[in-house]
């Protein structure tokens, strides 16, 4: 007998109802479990969500559920947790989230869940770690969204300097932490298989482009769409969506998700975005990509940023 592919998002807030409707648009699953603290919330985005079923190529079967119902998902989503307020940084919020958190996982793993958690609140980082120390998985089972979004925003700012070259042309990963720390290994930057720092040298205007600028400008994408509509999601649930497409149809993409280091980089006991093939059985294996001295001491200046943090919650 066929299994049907199961999916539970916890939190139906503006980033856990974009994460449903991606999820229900590109037909990837075919049950999706709506998990909110507030049922009423949770039971009117699954009707709203259900009415739209009848124009999808696909139905989703979309309703309300319980962590108890969790037994047989595939993939948990956990979505739930405190926005930063203004003048915060996502940092911030860690004490509340880890706590969020601690109220959602023990409930599902006593289900009997087996199946994949991807984390998307903030820290996500850390939140990833704690997901992964609660839940006792093998870290294969966990994975955070972790500088997805971030390599998306940098390639669209790297678009906008190249004559708005197709962002999947180019080449290009932010990693460390899902926040302020974050680095770009412009070593590894390619355009259509040309080196960036290449192409720098031969085009003056490309020439002119203040590095640091933009990796700064990429760790503050997300506040400035902040500043403008409150908060962000559509970005990060395409994000969400297209690490479970590639666990689902087994495509063994490379993403830069938030995974667990034990010795790649010199690095241990830290979740951090780093480029990741995603398959069937999860973050089946960390890619250490080649930098140069001064980006690995930004990448792991970075790392020790999420420690510091992590100490605050006891780890």
């Amino acid at each position: 007998m066929l299994k049907s592919r199961k999916i539970a998002v916890v939190g139906t807030g503006l980033v856990g109802s974009s994460c449903a409707f991606a999820m229900v648009n590109q037909c990837i699953c075919d049950e999706l479990l709506l998990i909110d603290i507030n049922e009423e919330k949770a039971k009117g985005e699954a009707w709203d969500l259900t009415h739209g079923v009848p124009f999808m190529s696909q139905r989703t079967k979309v309703r309300t559920a319980t962590y108890a119902d969790c037994t047989d998902v595939d993939v948990v989503v956990i979505t739930a947790g405190p926005a930063p307020k203004a003048g915060q940084t996502r940092l911030d919020t860690l004490g509340v989230s880890a706590k969020i958190c601690d109220s959602i996982v023990t409930p599902i793993m006593e289900s009997g869940f087996n199946g994949i958690f991807v984390i998307a609140s903030n820290p996500v980082d850390i939140i990833t770690y704690h997901v992964w120390k609660l839940s006792g998985l093998p870290k294969n089972q966990v994975i955070g969204t972790g500088t997805t979004i971030d390599s998306s925003r940098l390639k669209n700012f790297l678009s906008e300097h190249l004559d708005g070259i197709d962002t999947r042309s180019i080449h290009a990963y932010a990693m460390g932490e899902h926040g302020d720390s974050q680095m770009c290994p412009w070593s590894n930057v390619s355009v259509a298989g040309k080196s960036f720092l290449k192409m720098r040298e031969e085009n003056e205007e490309l020439a002119k482009i203040d590095l640091d600028e933009i990796v700064e400008k990429t760790a503050r994408a997300g506040w400035e769409v902040y500043n403008r509509k409150g908060t962000t999601y559509y970005g990060i649930a395409s994000c969400v969506t297209g690490i479970i497409k590639s666990i689902f149809h087994d495509e063994k993409k490379i993403l830069p998700v938030s995974s667990l280091l034990e010795g790649e980089y010199g690095e241990n006991n830290v979740y951090t975005g780093v480029p990741t093939v995603i398959g069937k059985n999860g973050a089946e294996r960390v890619v250490e990509i080649d930098m140069t001295e001064e980006e690995m001491d930004k990448f792991k200046k970075s790392n020790n940023v999420l420690r510091e943090y992590m100490s605050h919650i006891g780890y």
